[in-house]
């Protein structure tokens, strides 16, 4: 159906495709509508249960590339300085 579509799109005159766009923006926001009133949307606990885990993760990962940061950039001075020397 979407190729149908844009090839009716591209056929008509600018002017054709210009006047058209009301009633596709119309056609849109009418299936958006019907779209979100099928979406099943979390209760408040599950919200702020998934938003607790994704910041603890955040922090965990911080923590983690940190040390990771720190023992590698403490691994390539060392190597560093005993080249120089």
């Amino acid at each position: 159906m979407a190729i149908v579509q844009a090839e009716n799109e591209n056929s008509g005159s600018f002017i054709q495709r210009a006047s058209g766009w009301p009633v596709r923006v119309k056609d849109y926001y009418e299936d958006l509508q019907l779209e979100m009133r099928r979406v099943s949307w979390p209760s408040w606990k599950q919200v702020r249960a998934t938003t607790t885990v994704v910041i603890v993760a955040v922090f965990a990962f911080a923590a983690y590339f940190a040390l990771v940061d720190e023992i590698v950039g403490t691994a390539i001075n060392k190597l560093f300085n005993s080249l120089t020397r």
